[in-house]
């Protein structure tokens, strides 16, 4: 097996310590995720809103509830939008390049959250529509982001910090949840403050001032600001060097772009790029001995986590409300219930999902990708199922607080591990050419996942009661079906981790095989990497 002599600007990269650089393309990258995160998630208090206004039923003992299939559509068409997004602008980074398509995801992104508080109707169906278009346009910027953002980051970073740069970029998503209980409670108790009168106390129902519409329009727009935020910067940023030299064949522009980032002098090597990258396609016999595994490996288990992960995060409020750990609705205002979700989904992310995150960016590069999704998945089995099989003892009062502390380690170990793994390893095993667009793919079989997940999540919470919620008792029966599923779910992962390769320490160029001459290649000789573990020491 023979390799070719590396490019000296890719191996500057490579070797390159950690320099102002990184953490400027960290803080561009990680904003759009920040904003992700945002958008789908401060959607819990927004639908009980929508619920309240817009589908108000006399006496109901749940007012803030959403039929099942308007719920299904605002939670799910962002979702839809998602995969979609992933999967063209996947495509489109590696044929147009990633700086180019880059902002484009983002000005979708601010112009949608923007449009999607202007949802007017005059009716609860063409309010619900206009919402349903945006958010769906919001979501396609927003899938947009996760192949773009993930490749820039790994062709940026270091082989030695790579894995933590690509981490703190993913770890932003944190910061983005967190914000949206924070900014949901923020508007929320400057309208209850205003208009929670006593009077409101004894009728829960005659809450829904005409001002409560806004809160909801206000939560949804917030999210254009830090978007827009970084939009120049973006445009700023230079291509890759990987992919200017490996794809677009621009040995020059690459050395010239490097040496002002790199703040050092770099060759330029036009001999050795037209000898630097390999030619099959995605769909070639080619790309599937040498990376068919890999790429099953990483749609599967995103798919399989983001089930789960979507469930969790879409319906804490059902889950809350079953346990009694948030009052029953009509025992409340429609602010101060959104002020309560708000401050439940502030607390879970405090507790267990933002340090998760950063819990990955600190050790991922001493333990190694693999072992963090082995072990994240296996802990998110336990939980779910510790949840689940004595569902009934948690529902009682006195063992809530126990339920909940459960409840918030799934969190932790879905975010330190595979939350945040199968993010990272699709931007680093594939070839520069198709970097981009197996990302995309990944990422979209886990969005596929999350609409499975949000959809079934909905119907199975909902479905096996649905008597008992009508007269006012909590879903308890599709609740533990569903946390019993969900644990089944994340064994699965477990097992199809097992597909996903080790990429710790190895360059780039190492995992994907393109150092590697195609003609040596053989059925017996895979590329190097490929089948170990472990990292180099």
């Amino acid at each position: 097996m023979a390799r070719r002599e590396q490019l000296q600007v890719l191996t500057a990269l490579d070797v390159a310590k950690t320099q102002w650089y990184h953490f400027t393309a960290i803080v561009i990258a990680g904003m759009g995720f920040f904003t992700d995160a945002y958008d789908l998630f401060c959607i819990p208090p927004v639908t009980k809103l929508l619920g309240r206004i817009y589908y108000h039923v006399d006496g109901h003992p749940n007012p803030g509830t959403l039929p099942p299939n308007i719920a299904a559509a605002v939670n799910g068409v962002a979702l839809v939008g998602t995969l979609a997004g992933q999967l063209f602008f996947g495509w489109l980074g590696d044929k147009m390049g990633r700086k180019k398509v880059y902002g484009i995801t983002l000005m979708i992104m601010v112009l949608c959250s923007l449009a999607s508080g202007f949802s007017f109707g005059s009716e609860a169906k063409g309010v619900i529509a206009a919402l349903c278009f945006f958010r769906f346009w919001l979501g396609f910027g927003i899938g947009g982001d996760y192949p773009l953002s993930a490749t820039i980051m790994s062709e940026y970073a270091n082989k030695k910090t790579r894995g933590a740069f690509i981490a703190a970029v993913f770890a932003m998503q944190g910061f983005g949840i967190l914000a949206g209980g924070v900014v949901a409670i923020i508007v929320s108790s400057a309208f209850k403050a205003k208009f929670d009168a006593p009077a409101y106390k004894v009728n829960a129902l005659a809450s829904t001032v005409p001002q409560a519409d806004y809160v909801w329009r206000i939560i949804l727009m917030f999210g254009a600001i830090p978007a827009a935020m970084t939009f120049y910067s973006r445009m700023k940023m230079p291509e890759t060097a990987r992919y200017t030299a490996l794809v677009a064949k621009n040995a020059k522009q690459a050395a010239a772009d490097m040496s002002k980032v790199l703040q050092v002098e770099i060759e330029a090597e036009p001999e050795k790029v037209e000898k630097s990258s390999n030619s099959f396609g995605l769909f070639s016999k080619e790309f599937l001995r040498r990376h068919g595994l890999h790429l099953l490996g990483t749609t599967s288990t995103w798919f399989l986590l983001d089930i789960a992960f979507y469930s969790q995060n879409l319906f804490q409020k059902d889950i809350f409300s079953s346990i009694g750990w948030i009052p029953k609705a009509n025992t409340m205002s429609a602010l101060e219930e959104a002020f309560r979700i708000s401050k439940a989904q502030i607390l879970i992310a405090l507790c267990s999902t933002v340090p998760g995150y950063w819990f990955t960016v600190a050790f991922i590069d001493y333990m190694g990708r693999f072992t963090i999704q082995m072990m994240g998945f296996f802990f998110m089995t336990v939980f779910m199922f510790a949840l689940a099989i004595p569902y009934n003892h948690w529902t009682h009062k006195d063992n809530r607080i126990g339920f909940v502390m459960l409840y918030a380690l799934t969190f932790f170990f879905a975010n330190f591990g595979p939350n945040t793994t199968t993010f990272i390893v699709p931007a680093e095993i594939f070839p520069a050419r198709l970097r981009s667009t197996c990302h995309g793919i990944s990422a979209a079989a886990g969005k596929a996942g999350a609409i499975i997940g949000a959809f079934g999540f909905l119907y199975a919470a909902q479905s096996k009661d649905s008597t008992k919620r009508d007269a006012g008792y909590p879903a308890g029966i599709g609740i533990k079906n569903s946390l019993i599923a969900l644990g089944v779910i994340n064994f699965l992962g477990m097992l199809f981790t097992i597909l996903v390769p080790e990429s710790k320490g190895k360059s780039l160029e190492e995992l994907s095989g393109e150092n590697v001459e195609e003609t040596e290649m053989t059925e017996e000789e895979p590329a190097v990497g490929y089948s170990n573990r472990t990292a180099p020491a």
